[in-house]
């Protein structure tokens, strides 16, 4: 998948940003993406309490991903091509829990995550 020039920016999601509704509300467009890894992390949940993003996500408890110690972790998700102005979107809607930062998937692509703060 190569960014155009109208996504030029990839994202990583393994949770809620892969939902349709969280799309819709977040970026007001279905995303399609590729499946794809993160390599040397491993997958937790975290409680939310954030009004808006319980009403957006339905869910109390998200995933959420810290840097592992063993080699063979891995977290499966999808890759998907968002612009800058969804990737500020995508920042306003996660909590203070995250933080987002590049990592090399399993595909060699280069994307934004979000991860443990």
């Amino acid at each position: 998948m190569q960014p155009s020039s109208a996504y030029p920016v990839l994202l990583f999601s393994y949770g809620t940003l892969q939902d349709k509704a969280v799309q819709l509300a977040n970026f007001g467009r279905e995303l399609n993406g590729q499946a794809d890894r993160m390599p040397g992390y491993r997958l937790d949940w975290v409680e939310i309490t954030d009004p808006g993003v319980l009403a957006t996500s339905g869910k109390s408890h998200h995933p959420i991903v810290s840097p592992s110690s063993q080699a063979n972790d891995s977290v499966a998700g999808m890759v998907f091509q968002i612009s800058e102005d969804e990737l500020a979107a995508a920042d306003r809607y996660e909590v203070a829990d995250y933080k987002r930062v590049a990592v090399t998937l399993a595909s060699g692509l280069t994307a934004w995550v979000y991860v443990r703060a």
